[in-house]
């Protein structure tokens, strides 16, 4: 076993290989003795995710649904008003959220819309939400823009390997997507990559991409692992699903090659069981999307998510200025209120 203390930019594919090919038992064993070095097990981190402007994109990624050369029936909505978003981030605090994400369908953002956007930033910091953005590809300047305004994040995923890549888009390049990467480590930013599964790739795919994450000069303070939502009208609508297992094993193997990084569950969750939501925590996911709609698919209830972390004992893991007792508190809150929702009927609106 690997010194769990190290971080290291140098994997082999070799190496990737032997972890996935572990049994099941050994390799969850080592992803959770890492996790345990420098994560509370027992926590995890809670983001929610507004789509601030819905579809017409010039991208042809063929998993999207907001990506304008595909007929996916997507309602299109244009950048939303600043007051909007901010009380979809005051709803978000209040629902246990720590992280308020803000993403847009653009290929990159233009300089008419960075004013709204960095209202948007400085709005969340202000009811002390961590912020994070995904506007598309950037340039220098308007990573450095962003980070003066206070954002905390950007996330800009790698989506699969270098080689398979051009199987998925066609509209940017890989070099692209690292040069932008680059400019937000280089603004001071933090950066949110990582990557879909079950697009049709194949297990060398998988550990390509994960090389590419943990061999970065820095590797990514948040490694989102998604598990394709196939959306009518798409041209991966009809792909092969990934077995679960192999997503499980995607998530381990995550936690052993970076193990400072939030890996976050992302898109795909709503088709997960929670059994299978239980072992990718074990696994070293200590991360969610939270809320009923992730961009424009589907999310768990939030019900569903904060039950579900009572059953396995885990909380929402607290910013700095949350003390333990308050995050608990809004826990019990939130799940009895839905309880009493369950058991009681509005006698005015039973006819």
């Amino acid at each position: 076993m690997q010194n769990l203390a190290e971080v290291r930019h140098d994997w082999t594919e070799q190496e990737v290989r032997e972890l996935f090919e572990l049994p099941m038992n050994d390799l969850l064993f080592q992803a959770q003795s890492v996790h345990r070095q420098h994560f509370n097990p027992n926590e995890v981190q809670v983001s929610t995710l507004l789509s601030i402007k819905t579809g017409s994109c010039p991208e042809d990624c063929k998993y999207c649904p907001q990506s304008a050369h595909y007929n996916t029936g997507l309602e299109k909505q244009r950048l939303m008003e600043v007051e909007a978003v901010l009380n979809k981030a005051r709803q978000a605090k209040e629902s246990g959220s720590t992280r308020f994400c803000m993403g847009a369908a653009w290929k990159h953002p233009t300089d008419r819309d960075m004013p709204y956007v960095i209202e948007m930033i400085k709005g969340v910091k202000e009811m002390g939400l961590e912020t994070c953005m995904t506007l598309g590809m950037l340039k220098e300047s308007q990573a450095q823009q962003l980070a003066d305004a206070g954002l905390d994040y950007y996330n800009h995923n790698l989506d699969t390997s270098p080689e398979f890549y051009d199987k998925i888009i066609t509209t940017r390049t890989y070099e692209d997507r690292l040069n932008t990467l680059q400019h937000v480590r280089d603004s001071g930013m933090k950066i949110c990559s990582g990557g879909i599964l079950g697009m049709g790739e194949t297990a060398k795919d998988r550990y390509g991409l994960l090389m590419q994450l943990a061999n970065l000069p820095q590797q990514p303070e948040s490694v989102p692992i998604n598990m394709l939502v196939k959306v009518q009208g798409t041209p991966l609508e009809d792909v092969e699903d990934l077995d679960p297992l192999e997503f499980i094993r995607t998530i381990a193997v995550a936690r052993i090659m970076m193990p400072k990084s939030h890996v976050r569950l992302s898109a795909g969750r709503e088709q997960m069981s929670d059994e299978l939501q239980a072992m990718a925590f074990f696994a070293g996911a200590n991360s969610i999307f939270y809320g009923e709609c992730l961009l424009t698919t589907p999310n768990p209830e939030t019900h569903r998510d904060l039950q579900l972390f009572r059953r396995l004992g885990i909380r929402p893991e607290q910013r700095i200025e949350d003390s333990d007792a308050d995050q608990e508190q809004r826990l019990v809150q939130k799940i009895q209120a839905q309880q009493d929702a369950e058991l009681f009927v509005d006698a005015t609106s039973a006819h």
